[in-house]
């Protein structure tokens, strides 16, 4: 009896494709696998403050508690006031100003604001503050120079060369030799009643004003050494002489618009020619008063 060879099993072909479940296999593996890790310390080292900072830190709030202890404190408190250049500023006005520093920290005041309070005063030309951390509050003024002594009837203004009133003394009162040397004019217009400090001489008027004060009297044929101006609403600008004693009426200068400041300089010239004309024919010493608002018509008074 013969035996029949088995068959042998077949083997399937591999397609190269895995199962579903090694497939998930591998997923799983590779979800579990990990890099190493930053160990725990040195990361709460990056997180948590270093020693330095934290001193630091604790520094900073420390000047803080400090200067607000200084600001707030008994220390560097303003305790002495004082100023000096002020020799027409007012000074109530000054003290009002600089007084209401006392008490206050010295870290905390405002030199330039109170500077430009000062300077805001008629008479302050500049001021200069300084604080020191003694308590102290010091103020230098510069004034503006005396250009002009403006005189009414209600007193004695000073000027600027702007024109500007900044001080006023009285009538009665002694000239110092600087402002008894200054341009002065006397105002007898009842419109200067109302002159005060912090007014203005208008611009025309000014310049007229000052430029009959600066006639030489050589220019008129005269001997005298010194001259003033006066104006009044009847003849304008006069111009006087106390020795030899004379005036003279020059008319109203400054308020027509239309008169151009050229115009204004040439009418003067023609008026002092026609006065030194009228000084070559006649004796000086037996004039009282010349009317040459008009050149081409001189009108004069002898004396007595």
């Amino acid at each position: 009896m013969k035996l029949k060879p088995q068959p042998r099993p077949t083997r399937r072909a591999s397609t190269g494709r895995r199962s579903g479940a090694a497939r998930v296999s591998a997923r799983s593996k590779g979800r579990g696998a990990r890099r190493p890790g930053v160990p725990v310390r040195q990361r709460l080292a990056k997180r948590l403050p270093s020693i330095r900072r934290l001193i630091a830190g604790v520094g900073a709030v420390a000047a803080l508690a400090g200067l607000v202890a200084l600001l707030n404190g008994p220390w560097l408190r303003v305790q002495h006031v004082t100023w000096d250049g002020d020799r027409y500023s007012d000074t109530a006005e000054l003290a009002s100003l600089l007084e209401g520093q006392r008490g206050a920290s010295a870290l905390v005041v405002d030199t330039r604001a109170i500077g430009d309070r000062l300077e805001a005063l008629p008479a302050v030309a500049d001021a200069m503050v300084a604080v020191s951390l003694s308590g102290r509050v010091t103020a230098t003024l510069v004034e503006h120079e005396v250009a002009f002594v403006w005189e009414t009837r209600s007193g004695r203004l000073l000027g600027a060369d702007d024109g500007t009133i900044f001080a006023a003394i009285r009538g009665d009162a002694e000239l110092a030799a600087d402002l008894a040397a200054a341009p002065r004019i006397t105002d007898d217009r009842r419109s200067s009643r109302l002159l005060t400090v912090g007014d203005s001489i208008p611009e025309a008027l000014l310049e007229t004003t000052l430029r009959i004060l600066r006639i030489d009297p050589v220019t008129l044929g005269s001997r005298a050494e010194r001259l003033t101006v006066r104006i009044d609403d009847e003849y304008g600008f006069r111009l006087a002489s106390a020795d030899p004693g004379w005036e003279i009426a020059f008319g109203v200068y400054g308020t027509d618009p239309r008169v151009t400041p050229a115009e204004a300089a040439a009418r003067l010239e023609r008026q002092v020619t026609a006065v030194r004309t009228l000084f070559a024919e006649e004796p000086e010493d037996g004039i009282g008063w010349v009317d040459v608002r008009n050149p081409g018509k001189v009108y004069f008074r002898a004396k007595g």
